[in-house]
């Protein structure tokens, strides 16, 4: 079964949990492609898809909540993973809020329903940001075996014969 593995992202570590997403489909049997989501422009080709985005002031990336509008019809018919990156910390509190700014993303798409979603820690390089953001302290929050675990359940459910779309 054909998966998209799709990623917007501003500094690169929601492309680094994409492709590790990839890794873990693709080493469970599934023909994976990945691609940034401002690239995709065709999803006939996939019978499910895998969206991940970092969360940047409480929104989701714009790329990816383009992708969701421009293809609902599309994502509407085929199993549709999401994920947001952001949070600081795995502390309960930060992963909790950072859940609900992505919910609130995902409400001006109703009428899409997936299969699963999951928030992830973020990064912060602050090499790569500007004043006065560049002031925080350096943190990688992603905790890669709850990535690999979410894309373990991701598998069977894209694996299972009938959900597809051809």
């Amino acid at each position: 079964m054909p998966v998209l593995v799709s990623y917007a992202t501003k500094h690169g570590s929601t492309q680094e949990v994409a492709e590790a997403i990839a890794e873990t489909l693709d080493a469970n049997g599934l023909d994976v492609d990945v691609l940034p989501a401002r690239r995709v422009t065709d999803l006939g080709p996939y019978d499910a898809v895998v969206l991940g985005g970092a969360l940047y002031m409480g929104r989701w990336h714009r790329d990816a909540l383009r992708l969701l509008r421009r293809h609902v019809d599309a994502l509407g018919r085929r199993p549709l993973a999401l994920f947001a990156m952001g949070p600081m910390s795995l502390e309960p509190g930060e992963l909790e809020s950072a859940r609900r700014q992505f919910e609130r993303s995902l409400h001006s798409v109703p009428q899409l329903s997936p299969v699963s979603t999951a928030v992830f820690g973020g990064v912060v390089d602050p090499s790569e940001l500007r004043f006065p953001l560049n002031r925080m302290p350096a943190t990688d929050a992603r905790d890669w075996d709850a990535i690999t675990a979410w894309a373990q359940e991701l598998a069977p459910r894209f694996a299972a014969p009938g959900l597809g779309v051809r």
